[in-house]
C-alpha cells in the first residue's frame, strides 16, 4: 500500500513561522532546536545584523561583514529550521497566513519580531539631511557623509565654506547619539589628524544636540554627568535643552538660532515596525502591540510578539528595547509554544535585568551592572566583553577583537573607504535657502535621545497621523501641527 493511501498518515508537525531575524528572531529559533517543529524563519535581509556596533561602521572604525552575518549560516547545523528571504506586508490573522511581498506563508504559531525603525515625528523630509541608523545601508550612506566633508573642508575657497564641512551634529543622547558623536571625536582628534595638509581635522566641531537636561535620560543622573565630561574630553559640544526645530541641507535650526552644518546625523527617534497594525491588536502611542504577560495578542494565543514591537511593562515601567530583552523574551516565547502543544498552559514573562553600558571613546563609558555603577576603563572593559560576546560568528569575534585592538594601539580606523556613487562635494557657499518652518511651544510632539536596538533605548512615538499614534512629549524635536508634513506617512513594512 502507498504512502499516500496509508490509513493512518504520520501527522505534519505544528509550523511556527518567525518574522525577523533580529536577536529576538534569531533567539527563538535556536531555542526551538529541540522542540517537534518545523520553524520558518522570514526576513527580507539574508544577514543578521548587530545593530549595536553600527555606529562603529557609520565610523569607519569597522566594516560591515564584521558585525553582519549570514542567517542560512547560523541554521546550517539545525535541520527543523527553514529560512526564507521575503518581505512581509501583513498577518492575515484570521487566516493564519503571513502576507508577503509575493505569497504567503501559513503557520500553526507566530513570532513576529520585526523591531523597529526611524521616526522623525512627522518631519520625515530631514530624513534626506540627517539619515538614521538602522541599516548596514545608513552606516555606510553615514560614512560616506563623513568622510566626504572632510574631503570637501579640504578644498574648500574660504574659511565659512569649510567651518559648515567641518561642523557635524547628531540630533539626540541616547546610547546611539553618545556612542556616534564619542566616535566622530575620536576620529577627527586621532585618525585622522595627521593626513590632510589645508585643514586641521582637530579642529572640526562635534554637537550632541539633545532636547531634555541630560545625556544618556535612561541612566542614573550621576552617569549621565559623567558621560558628559568623557564627551567634552573628546571635543564634543553637548547642548541639552535644545529643541530642534527645522533641518536643512546647509543646517539645523533650534528656533531662531541656526547652527550651520553639512553633515547631520539622526538618533532622536524611533517607531515600531508597521507589520504591527495589520495585527488588530491594541497599540501604544509608539505603534508597538501591548500584548498579554505572555506576550500573546489578545484574542489571539498562537501569536507572539517580542523585541522592539511588544509595549511590555514590569513593575510599573516599559521594558527597554534591546537585546537581553528580546533574547530573553525569545527563548520565553519558544518555551510557550513547547507548553501549548504539550496542552499546557502558558506563563507569564519576566524580565531579569542584566544591566545596561554605553561606551563614549577609548576607555570611557558609562553603565549599571547588577545595581553597581561603573564609569571609566572598568565600563568600558565590560562594554568590549559584552558586545563581543554577542556577536554572531568566531570569525566576526575574531576580526572586531582584532580592530579594536589596534585601534588602541595605533589610533587607527581602517574602514575609511568612500563607497556609492558620489559626485566630487560642492566646496562653494551656496546661496542660503529658507528655515523650515516649524513651530514649538507647549503641546508640541517632541521627541527625545533613543538608543539602537540591542542598547538599552524606549521606542520613540510614530509619526503623527499614523493610524494607532498619538503626539507624545519628548525632549529632542519640536514639530509643527500647524505645518503638514512632506513625505509623512507610514513607511513600508519590514522583517528585519
Amino acid at each position: 500500500m502507498s504512502a499516500a493511501a496509508s490509513p493512518n498518515p504520520v501527522p505534519e508537525l505544528p509550523h511556527v513561522v518567525i518574522v525577523g531575524a533580529g536577536f529576538g528572531g534569531l533567539y527563538a529559533a535556536r531555542a526551538l532546536r529541540h522542540a517537534p517543529v518545523r520553524v520558518t524563519l522570514l526576513d527580507r535581509r539574508n544577514h543578521h545584523l548587530f545593530q549595536a556596533l553600527l555606529y562603529q561602521v557609520a565610523t569607519a572604525g569597522l566594516n560591515p561583514s564584521d558585525i553582519a552575518y549570514p542567517i542560512r549560516r547560523v541554521f546550517r547545523d539545525q535541520p527543523n529550521v527553514t529560512v526564507l528571504l521575503g518581505e512581509a506586508r501583513a498577518i492575515d490573522v484570521a487566516r493564519r497566513r503571513v502576507l508577503l511581498a509575493d505569497g504567503e506563508v501559513g503557520y500553526d504559531h507566530l513570532i513576529v519580531a520585526t523591531g523597529a525603525t526611524h521616526s522623525y515625528f512627522g518631519r520625515d523630509e530631514w530624513a534626506t539631511h540627517a539619515p538614521g541608523l538602522k541599516s548596514v545601508e545608513d552606516a555606510l550612506d553615514i560614512r560616506r557623509r563623513v568622510l566626504l566633508a572632510y574631503e570637501a573642508a579640504e578644498r574648500a575657497p574660504d574659511g565659512s565654506d569649510r567651518r559648515e564641512w567641518l561642523t557635524f551634529v547628531v540630533v539626540g543622547a541616547g546610547p546611539t547619539g553618545v556612542e556616534l558623536a564619542g566616535a566622530l571625536g575620536e576620529l577627527s582628534r586621532h585618525a585622522l589628524v595627521r593626513d590632510f595638509r589645508r585643514i586641521d581635522p582637530s579642529q572640526a566641531r562635534i554637537l550632541l544636540l539633545e532636547g531634555g537636561d541630560r545625556v544618556l535620560p535612561s541612566y542614573p543622573p550621576a552617569l549621565s554627568q559623567k558621560a558628559r565630561i568623557q564627551l567634552a574630553g573628546l571635543g564634543v559640544e553637548v547642548r541639552t535643552g535644545a529643541r530642534v526645530t527645522g533641518i536643512d541641507e546647509h543646517g539645523v535650526l533650534l528656533g531662531d538660532e541656526r547652527i550651520a552644518a553639512r553633515t547631520m546625523i539622526w538618533a532622536a527617534g524611533v517607531a515600531a515596525s508597521p507589520l504591527a497594525r495589520t495585527l488588530n491588536a491594541p497599540l501604544d502611542r509608539a505603534g508597538r502591540v501591548q500584548v498579554n504577560p505572555d506576550l500573546t495578542v489578545p484574542g489571539r494565543a498562537e501569536v507572539f510578539v517580542i523585541g522592539d514591537l511588544a509595549a511590555v511593562e514590569q513593575d510599573g515601567k516599559l521594558l527597554p528595547g534591546n537585546a537581553p530583552v528580546a533574547i530573553q523574551q525569545a527563548r520565553h516565547t519558544a518555551a510557550n509554544i513547547e507548553r501549548a502543544i504539550r496542552q499546557e498552559a502558558p506563563l507569564p514573562f519576566r524580565y531579569e535585568d542584566p544591566g545596561m553600558l554605553a561606551t563614549i571613546g577609548r576607555a570611557a563609558a558609562v553603565g549599571v551592572v547588577g545595581g553597581v555603577q561603573l564609569s571609566g576603563l572598568i565600563a568600558w572593559l565590560a562594554w568590549l566583553a559584552v558586545h563581543l560576546l554577542k556577536i554572531i560568528g568566531f570569525r566576526n569575534r575574531l576580526l572586531v577583537l582584532v580592530s579594536w585592538a589596534w585601534a588602541y594601539i595605533r589610533w587607527e580606523r581602517g574602514a575609511r573607504l568612500i563607497t556609492g556613487d558620489h559626485a566630487p562635494p560642492a566646496t562653494s557657499a551656496p546661496a542660503a535657502t529658507p528655515a523650515i518652518a516649524v513651530g514649538s511651544g507647549p503641546g508640541s510632539p517632541t521627541a527625545g535621545g533613543a538608543a539602537p536596538a540591542g542598547a538599552a533605548e524606549p521606542v520613540g512615538p510614530v509619526a503623527p497621523g499614523t493610524p494607532g499614534a498619538a503626539p507624545a512629549p519628548g525632549p529632542s524635536v519640536a514639530a509643527a501641527p500647524t505645518v503638514p508634513a512632506a513625505g509623512a506617512g507610514p513607511a513600508p513594512p519590514s522583517t528585519s
